[in-house]
């Protein structure tokens, strides 16, 4: 089982971080609201959209209006910024439009008189400077509430994680696991190099033969060869060969192989179509699973797989399968199996927050975080 650190950044921090941050965007988005609500909403937009009217006109006519320029653009300059800057005088800023009007109302105009009229329209800009704050505000608010969807996901999954191990506090995480873990290993690593001697050397009807009889075991799940296949090696001459003899045949000419078969045809049509599941036969269906099963199972899985095994294992393969057995038949076999299953299913982390006992604590402080996120949510909806 994965999941975050105990240590520094995990699920649970970053979840109550960005909860903290979305209570943090929200609060400054609610602000800036209020203030605009405060000023009420369609005059702080009829100030921006003034602003940005006259604006439009002092760039589009300076060049032209300026001195003893076009004479009709003058004209056409004071009509449209008249009309830019017309505001009732009860509007926001309305003094700043009056000023800025009051800049350019001269029969010639300099470069200096526009940027007066710019100048005065500065106290207007603040009202541009709001709405573009509140959009940003909307935007922040926006992410931040992504990121706690998102937090509150992983940190779902983090305190399922953690239930789960909390399940696996009655493991004893002292018991010497290596007596189980010794002979299993030691007996699956045997039995996967006396199964690839015997593929190696013994005749293809021999082992399939085995793999017959492995097959009519319950607990061993092998994959019985092709009924075409299975037919061919016990009907030919050929099937006295080892299994990757056939394998080196089939990719014999024709004219070879006439030497070393009676029927060139029928091995190609039976070896070559299956050359995957003859390459893919191995000692793996006769392996101990890890961690093994309980303990009356597992004594019973070994007593199928012993007269098997002794088919093609030496002796020493055979004497770590009994003693495997004895062991789980002993009464402290199943405190030794539960701490192998949890530290196979567990991370370290995990195993440490079990070793130090805190699970329970961990699990509490997961389930106090993601309410307060769903909290945070709740209370931070806008309409």
């Amino acid at each position: 089982m994965g999941g975050g650190s105990d240590e520094g950044t995990d699920p649970v921090s970053e979840a109550g971080e960005a909860a903290a941050a979305l209570r943090e965007r929200y609060d400054e988005l609610r602000r800036i609201e209020t203030r605009i609500a405060g000023l009420e909403r369609e005059r702080v937009e009829a100030a921006v959209d003034a602003y940005r009217r006259a604006h439009r006109v002092l760039d589009q006519y300076e060049e032209d209006a300026v001195g003893t320029g076009d004479f009709g653009s003058y004209v056409q300059f004071r009509g449209e910024f008249d009309a830019a800057v017309d505001v009732d005088d009860d509007a926001l800023a309305a003094d700043a439009f009056a000023a800025a009007d009051e800049a350019v109302d001269k029969k010639r105009l300099s470069e200096g008189d526009f940027a007066a009229a710019r100048d005065a329209l500065d106290p207007a800009g603040e009202f541009v400077e709001l709405l573009a704050d509140r959009d940003d505000a909307v935007d922040d608010y926006r992410a931040a509430r992504k990121e706690v969807k998102a937090a509150r996901k992983a940190l779902d999954s983090r305190l399922d994680e953690l239930r789960g191990v909390s399940e696996m506090a009655d493991a004893d995480l002292d018991a010497d696991v290596d007596r189980l873990r010794g002979p299993v290993a030691s007996y699956n690593d045997a039995v996967r190099e006396s199964f690839a001697e015997f593929y190696a050397s013994a005749s293809a009807r021999e082992v399939f033969a085995f793999l017959d009889r492995a097959d009519a075991t319950p607990f061993v799940d092998v994959d019985v060869p092709p009924t075409d296949l299975s037919e061919y090696v016990e009907d030919y001459e050929a099937g006295e060969e080892p299994l990757p003899t056939l394998l080196e045949y089939a990719d014999y000419s024709n004219s070879k192989l006439e030497h070393y078969v009676d029927d060139p045809g029928a091995l190609r049509t039976a070896v070559a179509v299956h050359r995957t599941y003859v390459e893919r036969l191995d000692g793996e269906p006769l392996t101990l699973d890890w961690p093994p099963a309980g303990g009356d199972e597992l004594a019973y899985e070994i007593d199928e797989l012993i007269p098997l095994v002794s088919r093609i294992a030496g002796d020493d393969t055979v004497a770590t399968l009994r003693s495997i057995r004895d062991l789980a038949r002993e009464e402290d076999y199943e405190r030794l199996r539960r701490a192998a299953e949890v530290r196979d299913a567990l991370a370290e982390p995990e195993l440490e927050l079990l070793e130090r006992g805190v699970i329970d604590e961990r699990v509490r402080e997961a389930e106090r975080t993601l309410s307060i996120v769903e909290d945070v949510l709740a209370e931070t909806t806008r309409e």
